[in-house]
């Protein structure tokens, strides 16, 4: 048995009954159960549709998302989540370089390093060379005044732990902005690389080990066998190349407003809804999530 389910940018009522209900005709499935009006729906299907990715396609211009998945084991135990443009809507190396004067250019290398165009760890060297020198007050002004939280963010982690979840934030980024995140959102435990300081400012180099592709997978099978569960019990989420091994890995890895080399590679993807859309994927309504 499969689910089906159907969501679209909270507040634009995009997703509408006729449109429900004539994907749930074309394909046999069963009743509709609306998880938030004009948000958010689903309906059990006998087999996974032959023609899923042409509906996608042609929903996806409709603005709305559209995910099929077994029904079985959809409510996590475990959410492992990205940090950078996935938690938050910035990516914080981004805004770090832009108060140096470098933003332009460490922005240009972010996004191909996050399209998998480069090497993640030799693009992560290059890009925190060019802050060395600045101050490491800094990272306060920039967390106060230039970091947003993604929306949904703080139900999808209340939510999932008020149900005994686990949730961990793992980064590509900086322990100086996981931290304050995870304590903002709710997270048990955060990890991400260290930029080195001294004498109060930036020296232009990264704590080594350098945490990216590997050792966010490696965060997924320490995690997991530290608290007696399976990958298959994990709900993964990120947006960048060096995310495809966790969200690989984990039973539902969810390509979120991704890169489009990232979301290629993935069978759930969001681009219309925000973090709440990973509650409404394991089937929870919108009366069940946790403020």
């Amino acid at each position: 048995m499969f689910i089906a389910t159907l969501l679209t940018t909270p507040g634009t009522g995009r997703l509408d009954l006729a449109l429900v209900d004539s994907l749930r005709n074309a394909w046999g499935g069963g009743d509709v159960l609306w998880l938030a009006p004009d948000e958010a729906a689903e309906f059990a299907l006998p087999a996974m549709p032959a023609n899923l990715w042409t509906v996608w396609a042609e929903v996806q211009a409709l603005g709305v998302d559209l995910a099929v998945q077994p029904a079985a084991g959809r409510r996590k135990k475990m959410l492992l989540a990205d940090m950078d443009s996935t938690m938050i809507r910035q990516e914080c190396i981004d805004e770090l370089a832009d108060e140096a004067g470098v933003g332009a250019h460490v922005k240009d290398i972010t996004a191909r390093a996050m399209n998998g165009e480069l090497d993640f760890e030799a693009a992560l060297i290059e890009r925190v060379a060019l802050l060395k020198g600045l101050p490491e007050g800094v990272i306060a002004k920039v967390l106060a005044e230039r970091i947003e939280m993604m929306p949904g963010g703080r139900a999808l982690v209340a939510t999932m732990r008020a149900q005994g979840g686990y949730a961990a934030l793992v980064s590509g980024g900086f322990t100086a902005f996981t931290g304050h995140v995870a304590q903002e959102l709710g997270f048990d435990e955060n990890r991400a690389n260290a930029l080195l300081v001294e004498q109060g400012v930036l020296t232009g180099q990264v704590g080594l080990p350098i945490l990216g592709r590997a050792a966010k997978v490696q965060a997924l099978e320490e995690i997991t066998a530290r608290l007696g569960i399976t990958h298959g019990d994990v709900m993964a989420v990120g947006d960048g190349a060096n995310d495809l091994g966790m969200l690989g890995r984990a039973g539902a890895g969810v390509a979120l407003h991704a890169k489009p080399s990232v979301a290629a590679e993935c069978d759930l993807r969001v681009n219309y809804g925000d973090l709440t859309a990973l509650l409404y994927l394991q089937g929870y309504g919108r009366d069940e999530f946790v403020a």
